[in-house]
């Protein structure tokens, strides 16, 4: 019969599969190599107040790699803005829209 009672590891382990993986990150790709960052946080203002924009660039020429970060204050906004921006056309391209992914560690 049943105690109720949880051992710590079960206990984690009920801890980590209910877990729910909050981001306020998504990731942009697709971007036109002109996109300044004012643009893309004006882009992306309408889903809600945005902490960081950031556009990936490659270290030796500073050049624009064409995708970028929008952190959100909230993982509501980033949800919406995944909803409301993937697959639309922003200065004549067709942009990609998703949840950033975390670093390896």
């Amino acid at each position: 019969m049943w105690s109720g009672a949880l051992s710590s590891s079960k206990l984690i382990f009920f801890s980590k599969l209910y877990q729910r993986n909050f981001c306020s990150e998504v990731f942009v790709s697709r971007l036109s190599y002109y996109t300044t960052e004012d643009e893309l946080k004006n882009t992306f203002l309408r889903f809600g107040k945005i902490k960081e924009v950031r556009l990936a660039r490659d270290e030796k020429t500073q050049r624009l790699k064409g995708f970028g970060f929008v952190r959100f204050e909230s993982d509501t906004a980033a949800e919406k803005a995944v909803k409301g921006m993937d697959k639309r056309i922003i200065q004549g391209r067709l942009i990609f829209v998703e949840m950033a992914k975390s670093k390896p560690e």
